[in-house]
């Protein structure tokens, strides 16, 4: 028996079979160059946060930063912070030599002529706590006979109750320094011998939440018409879910909330929103844009280590200058020079000009294949640093808008600065059990951010009515 063998392939069937296989090969490079490129990637050349990098933390041998020229540490002028002796101590101990270092006599305190003194700064024992016990009298009337009692004060609502400065040192130690309830009970009894269950704990943020509540309200009307303000968002664990927070804020004023979707922007602002570049902020409406140029600066900074792009270190540069130009008239009360201004968008357009020659020149990149051997639809493909010149070719006047205006800062630090603490504290508790949890923690801390950047004590802010303090909040 005589087997047939197999056919030869034609020459066209080579043909495509060898385009086939060079059009998968080059998906497969760019796959494998995207791959490599996330793995080069971290807190210093991306949005990535710092906790992403684990235990291979990058060194910091480069900084975003521009150099001011100036010495480190405390600069001349600076007023410092350093322990000082007081003219009247509260206790003082007398020490005398026992006996004299020459001849050896006995000495006394009558012998002295002169002391030294060093003073040593100490806390007190705690005190027991100060009960203050309110009695509503019955007065009877003389008249008629009838009886009538007296009202017990605002707030004393119960036979025994802890007070407000109990109360307020609990929601700081619980909301501003972070700690879980169990720990907070432990600190209560070891330091004031004050027994707080975990309930009465959740009872008082939760009151705390409530009377604070017109307070944010406040400053949330306050941030939305701030004529700049600043705005980010991160996710936020509640209920095993992946729900949002949201900040809003200036230099004097915080609001934070928590959010279902991702989306849901702060409604009714208007002025300057400065933020990273997240596309639907740009569907608010009746507000103009600023972008952060940190964010900017860190992706420069990745095209310029991974793909060795030099368009990329002169932009890198050209932003750095120009934040330094702007810090520096900002400093002196004085606007930058329009000739300035116009010589750094010369220089911003010609560097746009030269990136965008170097990509479309190119080779375009392969489309993925679909999971039947297709070729995905849609726009082709395009390389980070193109994508990220057509970004900072289109909004070119929302990345610069910090030359123009001196209001406008060159980064969106304080939105980050003000949710820094807020993921820290899902870091310790690992989110929250539900979301009237997550909110009135949102809205306590609104209250502390804002009094910490309105120069208020913490404590005393808390025992005041929270419409006294919303009426003497300072805008500017």
């Amino acid at each position: 028996m005589i087997r047939e063998s197999p056919s030869e392939p034609s020459k066209e069937d080579l043909i495509v079979l060898i385009a086939a296989l060079r059009a998968e090969n080059a998906a497969l490079k760019a796959r494998l160059a995207e791959l490599e490129r996330r793995l080069e990637l971290n807190s210093s050349n991306s949005g990535k946060p710092p906790s992403s990098d684990g235990l291979k933390k990058p060194a910091r041998v480069t900084s975003l930063r521009e150099r001011s020229g100036k010495k480190p540490g405390g600069q001349k002028g600076h007023k410092g912070e350093t322990l000082r002796q007081v003219t009247d101590p509260d206790a003082v101990v007398d020490h005398y030599p026992p006996a004299c270092s020459m001849c050896g006599a006995g000495l006394d305190p009558e012998t002295s002529v002169g002391h030294s003194a060093r003073q040593v700064f100490d806390l007190p024992e705690p005190a027991p706590l100060v009960v203050t016990e309110h009695r509503a009298h019955d007065c009877q009337c003389a008249a008629c006979g009838a009886k009538t009692r007296a009202l017990f004060p605002d707030g004393v609502n119960a036979p025994v109750q802890y007070g407000a400065r109990i109360t307020a040192f609990v929601i700081y130690l619980l909301h501003y320094q972070l700690l879980p309830e169990n720990r907070l009970a432990a600190l209560m009894a070891d330091l004031f011998g004050v027994k707080v269950a975990a309930a009465t704990i959740a009872r008082m943020s939760r009151t705390c939440a409530e009377r604070l509540r017109g307070f944010a309200q406040t400053v949330r009307d306050l941030v939305a018409g701030a004529p700049v303000k600043h705005m980010d968002e991160t996710g936020f664990r509640i209920g095993g879910k992946t729900q949002w927070l949201h900040v809003a804020s200036t230099a004097l004023l915080t609001f934070y909330r928590v959010c279902a979707r991702r989306g849901s922007l702060l409604a009714n602002a208007a002025g300057i929103v400065v933020h990273d570049h997240w596309k639907p902020y740009y569907t608010m409406q009746g507000v103009l844009h600023a972008l952060c140029n940190a964010h900017h600066l860190r992706e420069l900074k990745a095209l310029v280590e991974i793909e060795k792009e030099e368009w990329a270190r002169k932009m890198q540069r050209l932003l750095r200058r120009a934040c330094h130009a702007a810090n520096r008239a900002r400093e002196r009360g004085v606007a930058m020079k329009p000739r300035l201004i116009e010589c750094f968008e010369r220089r911003y357009d010609a560097i746009l000009a030269e990136g965008l020659a170097f990509h479309e020149a190119q080779a375009p990149l392969a489309r993925a294949a679909t999971k039947g051997g297709g070729k995905r639809r849609g726009r082709a493909p395009r390389r980070t640093g193109h994508n990220l010149l057509l970004r900072l070719a289109t909004r070119k006047e929302d990345t610069l808008r910090f030359l123009h205006d001196a209001t406008v800062p060159f980064t969106n630090n304080q939105a980050e600065r003000d949710g820094r603490m807020m993921k820290l504290r899902q870091k310790i508790s690992g989110g929250f059990r539900s979301s009237e949890g997550a909110m009135d923690f949102a809205l306590i801390r609104s209250f502390f951010s804002t009094a910490r950047k309105q120069g208020w004590n913490i404590i005393d802010a808390l025992t005041q009515h929270p419409s006294n303090l919303a009426k003497s909040l300072r805008l500017a």
